[in-house]
Protein backbone atom coordinates (compact mmCIF):
# COMPACT_ATOMS: atom_id res chain seq x y z
CA UNK A 1 0.00 0.00 0.00
CA UNK A 2 1.14 3.54 -0.87
CA UNK A 3 2.22 5.02 2.52
CA UNK A 4 -0.11 8.58 2.87
CA UNK A 5 1.82 11.42 3.59
CA UNK A 6 0.80 14.03 6.78
CA UNK A 7 0.46 17.86 6.15
CA UNK A 8 0.26 20.63 8.68
CA UNK A 9 -2.65 22.95 8.94
CA UNK A 10 -1.59 26.27 7.79
CA UNK A 11 -2.35 29.16 10.06
CA UNK A 12 -4.63 31.81 8.52
CA UNK A 13 -2.83 34.75 8.64
CA UNK A 14 -4.65 38.59 8.01
CA UNK A 15 -3.07 42.30 7.86
CA UNK A 16 -5.89 44.15 10.02
CA UNK A 17 -6.13 47.71 10.94
CA UNK A 18 -5.77 48.72 14.54
CA UNK A 19 -7.36 50.86 17.48
CA UNK A 20 -6.01 54.52 18.31
CA UNK A 21 -5.72 55.42 21.91
CA UNK A 22 -9.27 56.56 21.00
CA UNK A 23 -10.61 53.62 20.51
CA UNK A 24 -11.08 55.10 17.10
CA UNK A 25 -10.73 52.33 14.25
CA UNK A 26 -7.43 53.63 11.95
CA UNK A 27 -7.57 51.85 8.25
CA UNK A 28 -4.43 50.65 7.50
CA UNK A 29 -1.95 53.77 5.63
CA UNK A 30 -1.23 53.37 1.71
CA UNK A 31 2.26 52.86 1.34
CA UNK A 32 4.02 54.75 -1.60
CA UNK A 33 4.60 52.08 -3.52
CA UNK A 34 1.72 50.45 -3.74
CA UNK A 35 0.48 49.92 -7.17
CA UNK A 36 -3.03 49.42 -5.57
CA UNK A 37 -5.27 49.16 -2.83
CA UNK A 38 -8.75 48.71 -1.18
CA UNK A 39 -7.94 51.82 0.55
CA UNK A 40 -8.69 53.88 -2.37
CA UNK A 41 -9.55 57.59 -3.56
CA UNK A 42 -11.76 58.01 -6.06
CA UNK A 43 -10.34 61.59 -5.99
CA UNK A 44 -6.74 60.19 -6.90
CA UNK A 45 -8.06 59.69 -10.60
CA UNK A 46 -6.13 61.72 -12.78
CA UNK A 47 -3.15 61.42 -10.15
CA UNK A 48 -0.78 58.67 -11.57
CA UNK A 49 1.48 58.37 -8.17
CA UNK A 50 -1.42 57.04 -6.37
CA UNK A 51 -2.16 53.52 -6.73
CA UNK A 52 -5.55 52.11 -8.58
CA UNK A 53 -8.30 50.33 -6.81
CA UNK A 54 -7.83 46.78 -6.40
CA UNK A 55 -10.73 44.45 -6.81
CA UNK A 56 -10.35 40.17 -6.17
CA UNK A 57 -13.32 37.80 -7.24
CA UNK A 58 -13.45 37.62 -3.10
CA UNK A 59 -13.45 41.52 -2.57
CA UNK A 60 -16.65 41.77 -5.23
CA UNK A 61 -18.64 38.75 -3.54
CA UNK A 62 -18.62 40.76 -0.29
CA UNK A 63 -19.50 43.40 -1.74
CA UNK A 64 -22.36 42.04 -3.56
CA UNK A 65 -23.55 40.40 -0.51
CA UNK A 66 -23.03 43.33 1.62
CA UNK A 67 -21.46 46.64 0.95
CA UNK A 68 -21.02 47.55 5.08
CA UNK A 69 -19.58 44.20 4.83
CA UNK A 70 -16.76 44.82 2.62
CA UNK A 71 -16.73 48.38 4.12
CA UNK A 72 -15.32 46.78 7.61
CA UNK A 73 -13.37 43.76 6.31
CA UNK A 74 -11.93 45.15 3.08
CA UNK A 75 -11.13 49.26 3.63
CA UNK A 76 -11.18 48.88 7.56
CA UNK A 77 -9.33 45.34 7.69
CA UNK A 78 -11.17 45.07 10.95
CA UNK A 79 -10.53 41.66 12.05
CA UNK A 80 -12.66 38.46 11.14
CA UNK A 81 -13.92 35.37 12.60
CA UNK A 82 -12.15 32.52 11.01
CA UNK A 83 -14.70 29.59 10.16
CA UNK A 84 -14.48 25.90 9.97
CA UNK A 85 -15.88 26.58 6.43
CA UNK A 86 -12.60 28.82 5.95
CA UNK A 87 -10.25 26.31 7.02
CA UNK A 88 -11.20 23.18 5.28
CA UNK A 89 -10.86 25.40 2.31
CA UNK A 90 -8.15 26.66 2.56
CA UNK A 91 -6.85 23.54 3.52
CA UNK A 92 -8.14 21.57 -0.02
CA UNK A 93 -7.68 24.03 -1.90
CA UNK A 94 -3.54 24.03 -1.06
CA UNK A 95 -3.92 19.76 -1.42
CA UNK A 96 -5.25 19.37 -4.80
CA UNK A 97 -2.84 22.58 -5.88
CA UNK A 98 -0.16 19.86 -4.54
CA UNK A 99 -1.55 17.01 -5.63
CA UNK A 100 -1.30 18.51 -9.42
CA UNK A 101 2.07 19.11 -8.96
CA UNK A 102 3.11 15.78 -7.82
CA UNK A 103 1.62 13.57 -10.15
CA UNK A 104 3.72 11.57 -12.16
CA UNK A 105 2.17 10.49 -15.69
CA UNK A 106 4.26 8.18 -16.67
CA UNK A 107 3.72 6.46 -13.38
CA UNK A 108 0.37 6.70 -13.25
CA UNK A 109 -0.53 5.63 -16.85
CA UNK A 110 0.38 1.52 -16.31
CA UNK A 111 -1.74 0.98 -13.49
CA UNK A 112 -5.38 -0.35 -13.28
CA UNK A 113 -7.77 1.58 -11.73
CA UNK A 114 -7.34 0.45 -8.13
CA UNK A 115 -3.98 1.07 -8.46
CA UNK A 116 -4.53 4.62 -9.99
CA UNK A 117 -7.37 5.89 -6.76
CA UNK A 118 -4.45 4.22 -4.42
CA UNK A 119 -2.04 6.35 -5.49
CA UNK A 120 -3.80 9.24 -6.13
CA UNK A 121 -5.72 9.24 -2.78
CA UNK A 122 -1.75 8.75 -1.40
CA UNK A 123 -1.38 12.20 -2.76
CA UNK A 124 -3.56 13.73 -0.49
CA UNK A 125 -2.39 14.71 3.22
CA UNK A 126 -3.97 12.57 6.17
CA UNK A 127 -6.96 15.44 7.66
CA UNK A 128 -9.58 15.98 9.07
CA UNK A 129 -10.98 16.24 5.34
CA UNK A 130 -10.14 12.49 4.57
CA UNK A 131 -13.80 11.98 2.99
CA UNK A 132 -13.55 15.10 1.16
CA UNK A 133 -10.47 14.02 -0.42
CA UNK A 134 -10.97 10.34 -1.14
CA UNK A 135 -13.81 11.65 -2.82
CA UNK A 136 -11.33 14.20 -5.37
CA UNK A 137 -9.32 11.84 -5.61
CA UNK A 138 -11.27 9.11 -6.92
CA UNK A 139 -13.16 12.11 -9.47
CA UNK A 140 -9.67 12.22 -10.48
CA UNK A 141 -8.91 8.79 -11.25
CA UNK A 142 -12.07 8.68 -13.44
CA UNK A 143 -11.15 11.49 -15.56
CA UNK A 144 -7.96 10.11 -16.06
CA UNK A 145 -8.96 6.82 -16.87
CA UNK A 146 -11.55 8.45 -19.20
CA UNK A 147 -8.40 10.65 -20.65
CA UNK A 148 -6.30 7.34 -21.38
CA UNK A 149 -8.78 6.14 -23.26
CA UNK A 150 -9.28 9.14 -25.39
CA UNK A 151 -5.23 9.25 -26.09
CA UNK A 152 -5.80 12.91 -24.06
CA UNK A 153 -3.26 12.63 -21.48
CA UNK A 154 -1.61 15.70 -22.00
CA UNK A 155 -4.52 17.36 -21.15
CA UNK A 156 -5.33 15.73 -17.86
CA UNK A 157 -3.32 18.11 -16.26
CA UNK A 158 -4.59 21.53 -15.74
CA UNK A 159 -2.76 24.52 -18.29
CA UNK A 160 -2.96 26.77 -14.74
CA UNK A 161 -2.64 25.50 -11.26
CA UNK A 162 -3.59 27.68 -8.54
CA UNK A 163 -2.46 30.57 -11.21
CA UNK A 164 -2.16 34.43 -10.01
CA UNK A 165 -2.71 36.62 -12.65
CA UNK A 166 -3.03 40.24 -12.98
CA UNK A 167 -5.20 43.04 -15.27
CA UNK A 168 -5.71 46.46 -15.67
CA UNK A 169 -9.43 47.55 -16.93
CA UNK A 170 -11.29 50.53 -18.15
CA UNK A 171 -15.02 51.39 -16.29
CA UNK A 172 -16.18 53.88 -18.39
CA UNK A 173 -18.52 56.30 -16.42
CA UNK A 174 -21.61 55.66 -18.29
CA UNK A 175 -20.98 51.62 -17.93
CA UNK A 176 -24.04 51.78 -15.48
CA UNK A 177 -27.69 53.82 -16.15
CA UNK A 178 -27.96 53.58 -12.40
CA UNK A 179 -25.04 53.63 -10.81
CA UNK A 180 -23.11 56.76 -13.28
CA UNK A 181 -19.51 57.81 -12.13
CA UNK A 182 -17.99 61.16 -12.15
CA UNK A 183 -15.32 59.82 -14.14
CA UNK A 184 -13.74 56.81 -16.19
CA UNK A 185 -11.49 54.78 -13.84
CA UNK A 186 -8.99 52.02 -14.69
CA UNK A 187 -9.07 49.26 -11.95
CA UNK A 188 -6.36 46.38 -11.00
CA UNK A 189 -8.33 43.13 -11.36
CA UNK A 190 -6.51 40.28 -9.59
CA UNK A 191 -7.28 36.45 -8.87
CA UNK A 192 -5.78 33.07 -8.22
CA UNK A 193 -7.66 30.64 -10.74
CA UNK A 194 -7.63 27.16 -9.17
CA UNK A 195 -7.70 25.32 -12.19
CA UNK A 196 -7.72 25.84 -15.93
CA UNK A 197 -8.22 23.16 -18.47
CA UNK A 198 -7.75 23.31 -21.95
CA UNK A 199 -9.53 21.24 -24.39
CA UNK A 200 -10.40 21.19 -28.13
CA UNK A 201 -7.68 24.75 -28.51
CA UNK A 202 -10.03 26.86 -25.68
CA UNK A 203 -9.20 27.00 -21.70
CA UNK A 204 -11.80 26.26 -18.91
CA UNK A 205 -11.26 28.02 -15.63
CA UNK A 206 -12.73 26.20 -13.11
CA UNK A 207 -13.78 26.83 -9.20
CA UNK A 208 -13.65 23.98 -6.92
CA UNK A 209 -15.94 24.47 -4.17
CA UNK A 210 -15.84 22.63 -0.58
CA UNK A 211 -19.17 23.23 0.49
CA UNK A 212 -22.24 21.56 -0.10
CA UNK A 213 -24.08 21.70 -2.83
CA UNK A 214 -25.98 24.89 -4.20
CA UNK A 215 -28.32 25.09 -6.59
CA UNK A 216 -28.38 28.65 -7.27
CA UNK A 217 -25.96 30.02 -10.20
CA UNK A 218 -25.54 33.40 -10.10
CA UNK A 219 -22.73 34.40 -7.42
CA UNK A 220 -20.18 31.33 -9.40
CA UNK A 221 -21.05 32.41 -12.41
CA UNK A 222 -19.92 36.23 -11.07
CA UNK A 223 -16.86 34.72 -10.20
CA UNK A 224 -16.15 33.00 -12.96
CA UNK A 225 -16.84 35.72 -15.73
CA UNK A 226 -14.55 37.60 -13.22
CA UNK A 227 -12.05 35.74 -13.67
CA UNK A 228 -12.81 35.65 -17.67
CA UNK A 229 -11.97 38.79 -17.64
CA UNK A 230 -9.37 38.54 -16.08
CA UNK A 231 -7.24 36.08 -18.05
CA UNK A 232 -8.58 37.91 -20.82
CA UNK A 233 -6.58 41.17 -20.07
CA UNK A 234 -3.65 40.06 -18.18
CA UNK A 235 -0.82 40.84 -20.94
CA UNK A 236 0.98 37.93 -19.28
CA UNK A 237 -1.70 35.67 -19.85
CA UNK A 238 -1.78 33.03 -22.92
CA UNK A 239 -4.24 30.44 -21.66
CA UNK A 240 -7.07 31.94 -24.25
CA UNK A 241 -9.62 31.45 -25.40
CA UNK A 242 -11.92 31.28 -23.28
CA UNK A 243 -15.19 30.19 -23.83
CA UNK A 244 -16.25 27.54 -21.31
CA UNK A 245 -16.15 27.49 -17.60
CA UNK A 246 -17.28 25.30 -14.79
CA UNK A 247 -17.35 24.29 -10.99
CA UNK A 248 -17.24 21.36 -9.07
CA UNK A 249 -18.20 20.23 -5.58
CA UNK A 250 -16.72 17.22 -4.07
CA UNK A 251 -19.24 16.76 -1.17
CA UNK A 252 -21.69 15.68 -3.39
CA UNK A 253 -19.56 14.97 -6.73
CA UNK A 254 -21.05 17.91 -8.48
CA UNK A 255 -19.41 19.25 -12.02
CA UNK A 256 -20.85 21.49 -14.18
CA UNK A 257 -19.40 22.99 -17.34
CA UNK A 258 -21.02 25.32 -19.14
CA UNK A 259 -21.18 28.00 -22.62
CA UNK A 260 -19.60 31.49 -20.61
CA UNK A 261 -22.94 33.93 -20.06
CA UNK A 262 -22.50 36.94 -22.16
CA UNK A 263 -25.10 38.24 -19.57
CA UNK A 264 -23.22 37.54 -16.80
CA UNK A 265 -19.99 38.75 -18.10
CA UNK A 266 -22.20 42.43 -18.50
CA UNK A 267 -23.77 42.01 -15.07
CA UNK A 268 -20.22 41.52 -13.82
CA UNK A 269 -18.94 44.48 -15.45
CA UNK A 270 -21.64 46.31 -13.81
CA UNK A 271 -20.80 45.31 -10.71
CA UNK A 272 -17.34 46.31 -10.70
CA UNK A 273 -19.03 49.46 -11.90
CA UNK A 274 -21.33 49.67 -8.33
CA UNK A 275 -17.82 49.39 -6.09
CA UNK A 276 -16.36 52.57 -7.93
CA UNK A 277 -19.55 54.29 -7.65
CA UNK A 278 -19.48 53.49 -3.61
CA UNK A 279 -15.98 55.05 -3.36
CA UNK A 280 -17.04 58.37 -5.31
CA UNK A 281 -19.75 58.71 -2.91
CA UNK A 282 -17.81 57.21 0.33
CA UNK A 283 -21.10 55.75 0.93
CA UNK A 284 -21.41 51.82 1.59
CA UNK A 285 -24.75 51.38 3.11
CA UNK A 286 -25.99 48.78 5.85
CA UNK A 287 -29.18 46.03 4.79
CA UNK A 288 -30.22 44.02 7.60
CA UNK A 289 -31.20 40.58 6.63
CA UNK A 290 -31.63 37.95 10.04
CA UNK A 291 -30.32 35.13 8.55
CA UNK A 292 -27.69 36.77 6.87
CA UNK A 293 -26.75 38.78 9.42
CA UNK A 294 -26.11 36.48 12.57
CA UNK A 295 -23.29 34.74 11.14
CA UNK A 296 -21.68 38.10 10.19
CA UNK A 297 -18.07 38.94 12.36
CA UNK A 298 -19.02 42.94 12.38
CA UNK A 299 -22.55 42.23 13.58
CA UNK A 300 -22.27 43.88 17.37
CA UNK A 301 -20.88 47.02 15.30
CA UNK A 302 -22.73 47.02 12.55
CA UNK A 303 -25.37 50.08 12.00
CA UNK A 304 -28.19 48.14 10.74
CA UNK A 305 -28.04 45.10 13.13
CA UNK A 306 -28.31 48.02 15.83
CA UNK A 307 -31.13 49.84 14.39
CA UNK A 308 -32.82 46.35 13.36
CA UNK A 309 -32.27 45.74 17.27
CA UNK A 310 -33.83 48.67 18.37
CA UNK A 311 -36.68 48.73 15.97
CA UNK A 312 -37.98 45.24 17.06
CA UNK A 313 -37.48 46.42 20.81
CA UNK A 314 -39.82 49.08 20.16
CA UNK A 315 -42.64 46.67 19.25
CA UNK A 316 -42.39 45.51 22.37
Amino acid sequence: MTEKKKKEKQPYIRVYGKENELGEWVRPAVNEDDEYTYQWDADWVNDPSKPLLKITKSSLGTFKWCKKQYEFSYIDRRPIEVSEPMLKGTFIHDSVEDFFNEIDIKKAENMSIAELNEYFTSLFPISDYTELSDSIALFHTQRFMVAKEANLLDDFLPAGNELLLNARILIPKDLHIKYPLNNDHIVHLQGVIDRIYRENGSYIPMELKTGPWRDSKTGIRRELAFYKILMENDPNNELVPINYWGWYYPVSNHLTVEKAKKATMTATMKAMTEIVYAYENKDFPTSFFHKKCVHCSFIDICPASSDSVKEESDWL
